[in-house]
Protein backbone atom coordinates (compact mmCIF):
# COMPACT_ATOMS: atom_id res chain seq x y z
CA UNK A 1 0.00 0.00 0.00
CA UNK A 2 1.14 3.56 -0.52
CA UNK A 3 0.66 5.45 2.65
CA UNK A 4 0.63 9.46 3.17
CA UNK A 5 2.25 10.43 6.64
CA UNK A 6 0.80 14.08 8.14
CA UNK A 7 2.83 14.50 10.78
CA UNK A 8 2.41 17.76 13.17
CA UNK A 9 1.31 18.99 17.15
CA UNK A 10 -1.87 19.59 15.52
CA UNK A 11 -3.39 21.82 17.96
CA UNK A 12 -5.60 22.18 17.01
CA UNK A 13 -5.88 20.07 13.52
CA UNK A 14 -7.16 22.88 11.03
CA UNK A 15 -8.47 22.74 7.29
CA UNK A 16 -5.23 23.62 6.08
CA UNK A 17 -4.08 19.67 7.40
CA UNK A 18 -7.09 18.57 5.63
CA UNK A 19 -6.94 19.93 2.06
CA UNK A 20 -2.93 18.88 1.84
CA UNK A 21 -3.60 15.61 3.04
CA UNK A 22 -6.27 15.15 0.42
CA UNK A 23 -4.13 16.76 -2.13
CA UNK A 24 -1.42 14.29 -1.63
CA UNK A 25 -4.15 11.36 -2.12
CA UNK A 26 -5.17 12.50 -4.93
CA UNK A 27 -1.97 13.48 -6.52
CA UNK A 28 0.43 10.34 -5.63
CA UNK A 29 -2.59 8.18 -5.88
CA UNK A 30 -2.13 7.27 -2.32
CA UNK A 31 -4.13 4.33 -0.44
CA UNK A 32 -4.39 6.19 2.82
CA UNK A 33 -2.64 8.87 4.61
CA UNK A 34 -2.16 8.58 8.31
CA UNK A 35 -2.30 11.36 10.27
CA UNK A 36 0.50 11.09 13.17
CA UNK A 37 0.29 13.86 16.37
CA UNK A 38 3.28 14.13 18.38
CA UNK A 39 3.38 13.44 21.70
CA UNK A 40 6.84 14.70 22.73
CA UNK A 41 8.58 16.33 19.70
CA UNK A 42 11.87 17.80 20.26
CA UNK A 43 11.73 21.39 18.95
CA UNK A 44 8.74 21.87 21.36
CA UNK A 45 9.36 24.35 23.88
CA UNK A 46 7.00 25.69 26.58
CA UNK A 47 4.45 28.52 25.36
CA UNK A 48 0.81 29.35 26.08
CA UNK A 49 -1.10 26.39 27.12
CA UNK A 50 -2.76 23.96 24.19
CA UNK A 51 -4.37 20.95 24.13
CA UNK A 52 -3.59 17.87 25.83
CA UNK A 53 -2.33 15.31 23.46
CA UNK A 54 -5.55 13.23 23.91
CA UNK A 55 -8.19 16.17 23.10
CA UNK A 56 -5.27 16.74 20.07
CA UNK A 57 -6.19 13.06 19.37
CA UNK A 58 -10.05 13.11 19.90
CA UNK A 59 -9.93 16.58 17.41
CA UNK A 60 -8.21 14.49 15.01
CA UNK A 61 -10.85 11.61 15.07
CA UNK A 62 -13.65 13.88 14.38
CA UNK A 63 -11.96 16.03 11.70
CA UNK A 64 -11.30 12.60 9.72
CA UNK A 65 -14.30 10.19 10.98
CA UNK A 66 -15.81 10.84 7.38
CA UNK A 67 -12.95 10.54 5.31
CA UNK A 68 -12.62 6.96 4.88
CA UNK A 69 -8.91 6.90 3.64
CA UNK A 70 -7.59 9.41 6.45
CA UNK A 71 -6.37 7.13 9.43
CA UNK A 72 -5.26 7.76 12.84
CA UNK A 73 -1.99 6.54 14.15
CA UNK A 74 -0.92 7.33 17.66
CA UNK A 75 2.52 5.78 17.77
CA UNK A 76 4.22 8.98 18.86
CA UNK A 77 1.44 10.32 20.93
CA UNK A 78 1.18 7.24 23.38
CA UNK A 79 5.10 7.31 23.71
CA UNK A 80 6.69 8.89 26.74
CA UNK A 81 10.77 9.89 24.73
CA UNK A 82 10.92 12.34 22.56
CA UNK A 83 9.83 11.87 19.12
CA UNK A 84 11.93 11.77 16.33
CA UNK A 85 10.99 11.76 12.72
CA UNK A 86 13.47 9.02 11.61
CA UNK A 87 12.98 6.72 14.51
CA UNK A 88 9.06 6.76 13.37
CA UNK A 89 9.74 5.96 9.73
CA UNK A 90 12.41 3.35 10.98
CA UNK A 91 9.15 1.79 13.41
CA UNK A 92 6.69 2.09 10.85
CA UNK A 93 8.91 0.15 8.00
CA UNK A 94 9.93 -2.42 9.80
CA UNK A 95 6.39 -2.96 11.47
CA UNK A 96 4.98 -2.55 7.64
CA UNK A 97 7.45 -3.49 5.77
CA UNK A 98 5.26 -3.94 2.30
CA UNK A 99 4.13 0.02 2.56
CA UNK A 100 5.58 2.55 0.83
CA UNK A 101 5.60 5.82 2.91
CA UNK A 102 4.66 9.30 1.60
CA UNK A 103 6.00 11.89 4.29
CA UNK A 104 4.73 14.71 3.44
CA UNK A 105 6.20 17.99 4.74
CA UNK A 106 6.01 21.97 3.80
CA UNK A 107 8.55 23.46 1.48
CA UNK A 108 9.74 25.21 4.89
CA UNK A 109 11.13 22.00 6.61
CA UNK A 110 12.54 20.99 2.63
CA UNK A 111 14.78 23.31 3.31
CA UNK A 112 15.54 22.54 7.06
CA UNK A 113 15.52 18.79 7.05
CA UNK A 114 19.20 18.52 7.51
CA UNK A 115 19.03 20.58 10.45
CA UNK A 116 16.69 17.63 11.92
CA UNK A 117 17.77 14.30 13.47
CA UNK A 118 19.66 11.93 11.34
CA UNK A 119 18.24 13.03 8.08
CA UNK A 120 19.97 9.92 6.35
CA UNK A 121 17.76 7.48 8.12
CA UNK A 122 14.45 9.63 7.75
CA UNK A 123 14.83 9.91 4.04
CA UNK A 124 16.06 6.28 3.54
CA UNK A 125 12.75 4.98 4.12
CA UNK A 126 10.18 7.31 3.23
CA UNK A 127 9.59 9.22 -0.59
CA UNK A 128 9.05 12.94 0.49
CA UNK A 129 6.34 15.07 -0.45
CA UNK A 130 7.14 18.64 -0.38
CA UNK A 131 4.02 20.70 -0.39
CA UNK A 132 4.80 23.86 -3.14
CA UNK A 133 1.68 26.39 -3.14
CA UNK A 134 2.93 27.81 -6.30
CA UNK A 135 4.39 31.44 -5.51
CA UNK A 136 6.31 32.49 -8.39
CA UNK A 137 10.16 31.80 -7.63
CA UNK A 138 8.88 28.79 -5.51
CA UNK A 139 9.30 25.78 -7.53
CA UNK A 140 12.60 26.61 -8.88
CA UNK A 141 14.51 27.12 -5.42
CA UNK A 142 12.54 23.72 -4.64
CA UNK A 143 13.74 21.87 -7.34
CA UNK A 144 17.30 23.47 -6.61
CA UNK A 145 17.17 22.12 -3.00
CA UNK A 146 15.83 18.86 -4.23
CA UNK A 147 18.91 18.04 -6.43
CA UNK A 148 21.13 18.81 -4.12
CA UNK A 149 19.04 16.58 -1.27
CA UNK A 150 18.60 13.56 -3.72
CA UNK A 151 22.70 13.88 -4.57
CA UNK A 152 23.64 13.98 -1.19
CA UNK A 153 21.66 11.20 0.40
CA UNK A 154 19.73 9.67 -2.42
CA UNK A 155 17.01 10.90 -1.41
CA UNK A 156 13.54 10.20 -3.12
CA UNK A 157 11.69 13.78 -2.93
CA UNK A 158 8.61 14.69 -5.33
CA UNK A 159 6.77 17.90 -5.10
CA UNK A 160 3.28 18.15 -4.20
CA UNK A 161 1.39 20.90 -5.87
CA UNK A 162 -0.82 22.22 -2.61
CA UNK A 163 -3.37 24.66 -2.85
CA UNK A 164 -3.47 27.70 -0.94
CA UNK A 165 -4.26 28.47 2.58
CA UNK A 166 -1.79 30.15 4.50
CA UNK A 167 -2.76 29.43 8.30
CA UNK A 168 -0.76 27.77 10.99
CA UNK A 169 -2.26 26.38 14.32
CA UNK A 170 -0.63 28.95 16.25
CA UNK A 171 -2.45 31.90 14.24
CA UNK A 172 -5.67 29.33 14.54
CA UNK A 173 -5.33 29.32 18.50
CA UNK A 174 -4.39 33.19 18.48
CA UNK A 175 -7.76 33.50 17.01
CA UNK A 176 -9.32 31.57 19.18
CA UNK A 177 -8.14 33.58 22.24
CA UNK A 178 -9.46 36.18 20.41
CA UNK A 179 -13.07 35.84 19.73
CA UNK A 180 -12.56 35.84 16.09
CA UNK A 181 -15.68 35.33 14.56
CA UNK A 182 -15.03 33.45 11.00
CA UNK A 183 -13.38 30.44 12.67
CA UNK A 184 -15.04 28.48 10.67
CA UNK A 185 -13.19 28.86 7.79
CA UNK A 186 -10.42 27.30 9.32
CA UNK A 187 -11.54 24.65 11.63
CA UNK A 188 -13.90 21.95 10.38
CA UNK A 189 -17.45 22.16 12.21
CA UNK A 190 -16.93 19.30 14.17
CA UNK A 191 -13.09 20.52 15.81
CA UNK A 192 -14.59 24.11 16.49
CA UNK A 193 -17.52 22.56 18.24
CA UNK A 194 -15.09 19.96 20.41
CA UNK A 195 -13.12 23.85 21.20
CA UNK A 196 -15.95 25.37 22.95
CA UNK A 197 -17.43 22.38 24.62
CA UNK A 198 -14.51 22.14 26.25
CA UNK A 199 -12.95 25.16 26.34
CA UNK A 200 -10.00 25.11 25.13
CA UNK A 201 -7.21 27.64 24.29
CA UNK A 202 -8.58 30.69 25.87
CA UNK A 203 -5.38 31.44 28.40
CA UNK A 204 -3.19 34.35 27.68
Amino acid sequence: MKIGIMGGTFDPIHKGHLILAKAAYQEFQLNEVWFLPNGNPPHKTSQAPGASAAQRVAMIKQAIAETPYFKLEEYEVLRKEKSYSYKTMEHLKQVYPDHVFYFIIGADSLFSIEEWMRPERLLANCIILAACRGEFDTTAKMEKRITYLKQKYDARIEILPAPLMEISSQEVREALRCGESKLHLYLPEQTLNYIKTNHLYRGG
